[in-house]
């Protein structure tokens, strides 16, 4: 009986000799696709959502690390134009036309981010407050609505070349008036509180979605006082 089976045992193990080779040749390709993913998504993470702990002007700065410029307040209002042309033959003035205009005009109010360096920003840890310092206001050049100007001439006989002038001294003339009046002080008062609140909300959001709760944003402009 002994010997009998003896060759039965000679015969299984061989068996299982095969099989566990085979079970980690196998195993090999789904452990290397799993680290594979797992790297993948680390990657993904550390590039898109990653953020270093404890650095809320970090978090600030990449809000506006892809704006250049942020239109922050924009102006339309109509500027009165008046102009006289007279035309004569020696020194006499002859014919004599006037040209009254109104003149819509559109003005905008620009905050240059690319300025926009740490030394800007400021966070208190004991009270989760960002204190920003923003660059002063740009202010475009005057867009004038020609095609929707009103004008009133006045004047006996009035030649094209006389009706060409009024109209190019005109706009000179509201270009003028409308750069004045965009630097009122009312204006500008407008414009900053308006910048103020776009950079407050911008930077708000971000950071409570970064984690930092619900943090407080102080902004000023240069040469203000911190309220």
């Amino acid at each position: 009986m002994a010997d009998d089976l003896k060759p039965r045992e000679t015969a299984v193990e061989p068996e299982i000799r095969r099989e566990q080779p085979l079970a980690r040749t196998q195993a090999v390709p789904w452990l290397i696709v799993i680290l594979l993913l797992a790297a993948t998504a680390w990657l993904g993470w550390r590039a898109f959502f990653y953020e270093e702990e404890g650095d809320p002007v970090g978090s600030a700065m990449l809000a506006f690390e892809k704006q250049n410029s942020l239109i922050v307040f924009s102006s339309r209002f109509e500027v009165v134009a008046e102009s006289v042309d007279r035309r004569g033959v020696l020194n006499i003035d002859l014919l004599e036309s006037r040209q009254a205009a109104i003149i819509p005009a559109t003005v905008e109010y620009r905050l240059d981010l690319s300025s926009m360096d740490r030394d800007r920003f400021a966070w208190d840890d004991g009270s989760d407050t960002l204190s920003v310092i923003l660059p002063p206001l740009r202010i475009s050049r005057p867009n004038l609505d020609e095609a929707a100007q009103k004008t009133f001439t006045e004047g006996t006989y009035v030649s094209r070349d006389a009706s060409s002038d009024l109209a190019r001294n005109n706009s000179l003339q509201a270009e003028r008036k409308a750069a004045e009046f965009a630097k009122n002080p009312e204006v500008l008062a407008l414009a900053r509180q308006a910048a103020k609140a776009a950079v407050r909300q911008n930077l708000t959001i971000p950071l409570q979605m970064a984690g930092y709760g619900d943090v407080t944003v102080n902004v000023r402009f240069d040469g203000e006082r911190q309220d």
